[in-house]
Order: structure tokens, then sequence, then C-alpha cells
């Protein structure tokens, strides 16, 4: 999965001080009244509308999270939504930047704006607190953050306490989240892991466990194999607690994790949600003779393994559908159309908009039988109806 660096979210550290200090109560009256500066609060943020940018005018730009554009995962594919979004109404081509670490985010971001481009799409969740910076600062551009949401406080700053008592609609509607729900594709795959295993023991492997999507990815994993064995035994682990270039854009790294994964547990299915450190899960997994679940994207497909014996083994992949959301909403920016945003500020795809799904097997092997194609679209009118529970009460936090 395509990911990310910094995670916390920047906040107005002045501002907020101040404002706690001037609703505090002293316990006794005081000897002469306060100064107006003393208790008078700072103004908050003003609403302001949304850009309004010609068609002919639209000018895109993708800023990536660390790793490369051509990762066969989160970036990659979000870059193809957004080349396609360009190509349906007639903008051109994107330019896209891979930033080296997380130092060059907002530099990334900056250099965008300073070229005149009004439709920025930033990937990854580690882009979050500078994409929202940079909503603030330029009230006249679209950004786009795949994977992010608007925390602000009234001040339309990120806010780091996690109160979120902005409503970035109205302070921030030039900012769009894309938001998925992870843990519905991952119930999916965990459906088909555990209808295959033979030993009843299956596992997955995420990138970093601070990173709220992996970890609802394998929560919904979870859920879903216990759904059809109560019993399995579901071990999961994470390469990393703290280097999100070894968790994400290391291959190398995992497949050395998951060989000692596999060994000392003896999963027969192995789900990886770690983007390109992934790739090298997936390669594990089928140099030991198992099953790999891929993520975010068909990695069937995107990692060729029609004729890359290296990943023969993948039996399907928990997607998100990146291309088709980033493209979507660039069409509606265009349209001129409003964003049905939600309080975060984001647009939100799940299973009731074909925003989330499971990959086909392509292999003919048949692994994938009618039985479980049929417990696969009993889950999914589940998750449509919202009957079905998904993620466990501390969803999307890892224990």
């Amino acid at each position: 999965m395509q990911l990310r660096a910094s995670i916390t979210l920047a906040v107005a550290t002045v501002m907020l001080i101040t404002a706690c200090s001037s609703g505090s109560t002293p316990s006794e009256a005081p000897t002469q009244a306060p100064t107006a500066m003393a208790t008078e609060a700072p103004p908050t943020a003003a609403p302001r509308p949304a850009p309004s940018i010609a068609k002919a005018d639209l000018k895109i730009a993708v800023v990536t999270d660390v790793g490369t554009v051509d990762d066969k995962n989160f970036n990659q594919y979000s870059f193809e939504g957004a080349k396609a979004g360009a190509a349906d109404i007639g903008a051109a081509v994107p330019q896209v930047v891979v930033p080296a670490d997380a130092s060059q985010y907002a530099p990334s971001i900056q250099g965008f704006l300073d070229q005149g481009y009004n439709v920025i799409v930033t990937v990854g969740f580690n882009l979050n607190t500078d994409t929202l910076k940079a909503a603030e600062a330029n009230p006249d551009v679209w950004f786009i953050g795949v994977d992010q949401n608007a925390c602000i406080d009234a001040y339309a700053a990120p806010d780091s306490t996690f109160t979120c008592a902005g409503d970035p609609r109205q302070l921030l509607p030039n900012f769009v989240g894309l938001q998925y729900q992870e843990d519905q594709a991952g119930y999916l795959a965990g459906i088909v892991a555990a209808s295959i295993s033979q030993n009843a023991s299956v596992g997955a492997i995420g990138g970093i466990n601070s990173v709220p999507a992996v970890v609802r990815y394998i929560q919904g994993y979870e859920l879903g194999a216990k759904s059809v064995n109560a019993n399995i035994k579901v071990t999961t682990a994470y390469v990393s607690t703290s280097d999100f270039t070894v968790a994400f854009n290391d291959p190398g790294s995992g497949k050395t994790f998951a060989q000692q994964f596999i060994q000392q547990n003896s999963p027969d299915v192995l789900f990886q949600v770690a983007g390109k450190t992934g790739n090298g899960v997936l390669e594990a997994a089928c140099a030991a003779g198992i099953y790999g679940i891929g993520v975010d994207v068909d990695q069937w497909l995107s990692l060729g393994a029609d004729t890359n014996t290296t990943y023969n083994c993948i039996v399907t992949s928990a997607e998100k559908h990146l291309s088709t959301s980033v493209e979507q909403t660039i069409n509606t920016i265009a349209s001129g159309a409003a964003l049905d945003q939600g309080p975060d500020g984001a647009l939100h795809f799940n299973a009731t908009n074909d925003g989330i799904g499971i990959s086909p097997e392509h292999d003919g092997k048949g692994l994938i039988t009618p039985d479980i194609q049929s417990k696969l679209d009993a889950a999914l009118q589940g998750m449509k109806d919202g009957s079905l529970q998904t993620c466990p009460t501390n969803c999307g936090t890892a224990q």
C-alpha cells in the first residue's frame, strides 16, 4: 500500500493555548476588571466558498507518498486515476512528484502551487497535515487527499487533539478527502483466506501499526476469516513500528520478515498490507508454496503474475477502487457540481458505492468456488444494507 511517513497532525499551538486560557474560570473575583485584550477570545476562521475554476483552466498535479510512482500499488493507481480524470475533461496530463522523504511533502506541494497548478492530488495519510495547511493557505486551489480527512480546529488548523471542532465544509471547502472502508475489503479477503485454508491457520502482515487504514484492513480480515471458521488461527504482525520506508518501500525487508513469519507461524494463506514492502511478502509466500492475498489493487494484474511466477500464488486482492475514486472526484470538480463531503471533509467509498471490493481469481485453479462466491456476495449485501459488522470497537487502532 501506497504510503506515508509522518502521521502526527500539527496544530496551531499558540492559538490553542490562548483559547484554553481565555476559557478558564478564576476561583476568586479579580480586584479590577480585566482588559479587553485579556478576555477577548481570538476570532475563529470565517466560512469561505469553494473554488470556482473553469473546466478549461484546470491544471492537475500529483504528489505521491515516498516510494515510486510505479509501485504497482497505491501511488501508481492514484496517479492513474488523476491521468484518467484529466483525460476525461480534456486537461493536460498531470505532472507528478515523488518525495524522497517526509521533509519534502510540503515543498513538493508548494512547488506545484508556484507553477500555477489548481488541482493538486496528494497520495496517502502521511501527507494529510501538509495538504490541510496548503488548502487553508490557498483557498482558490482544489486539494484532493487520497486516504485523508480534515480534522481541523475552529481556526482551520490541523487539530492534533482530534477534537475536530472546525467544520471543513465551511472552513476548507477546497479540500476533498477520499476515505475507504478498508475493513470491508479486508473482511472479504478473510472469507477467501479461511475458505481455502487447509490447516486452519492464516496470516496477515501489515507495514506499520500506526496507520489506521492498515490496521482496519487486518481487523476486517480477521473477522472475515472467523465468520467462516470461528476456530481458525489468525496471526498478524507488522514489519515496523516506526520506519515508514521499511514499512512500505522495502520489498527486501518484506520478504525477509515474511520468511521468518511463515517459518514461525505456519500459515497456508498470507495477506499483505504493506505497499511495496508487501510485494516482498507475496514473493516469500509464493516461494514457500502457500497462497497470497494482495492489497489496494488487483495485484495479480499489477504484478504481472500471469507471466512472473514470483507472484503466481496470488489468489485475490482486497481492493480500494483508487483510480475510479480519484477520477470521479476530478470529474465532479470539473463539472462544477457540489461535492458531498462528510463532516470530516471527505468523500466516503465503501460497498454501497462500489468503493471497495475483491479481485477475481485469474489463474483458473477454481479456488474461489461457487460456495465461496456466495459467501462473498452475501457479505457484500450485508455491508450494503448495514447488517454486517466488519470492524471491532477499536477499529483502526492496533492492540
